[in-house]
């Protein structure tokens, strides 16, 4: 959902485009909003940090969303898998639902979100 339109007074700065490692994933607490980023290819998606089979945080070790391979997030609990594009899961107890994702924009390098 990038370069959705945020207004400036809504704006919330999450981080440099350069915190995310190519390949990788990374981890967001604003007070109870969880979120994480991963940045593949070029392209970044954001996802609230919440499976939704029990509503839980996605990893058990910091800024480690993916499987092993690097090509789908995974679940730490259950082992479900989504796909990095578009959050749905494909296999585990949540299959053919999908992670939440999150609006934001790119300016300057910086990724912003909404603050509600």
């Amino acid at each position: 959902m990038e370069n959705t339109p945020i207004t400036p007074e809504d704006k919330l700065r999450l981080c440099a485009l350069a915190d995310i490692p190519e390949g990788g994933s990374k981890g967001f607490v604003f007070g109870e909003r969880k979120l994480f980023a991963l940045k593949q290819q070029g392209k970044i998606y954001l996802y609230r940090n919440s499976c939704p089979h029990l509503g839980i945080p996605l990893e058990w070790v910091e800024n480690q969303f993916l499987d092993d391979s690097g090509s789908m997030i995974q679940c730490a609990n259950h082992g479900a898998l989504f796909v990095i594009k578009t959050g749905k899961c494909v296999a585990g107890p949540c299959s053919g639902r999908a992670l939440t994702p999150i609006n934001y924009s790119i300016e300057a390098g910086d990724i912003f979100i909404a603050h509600s």
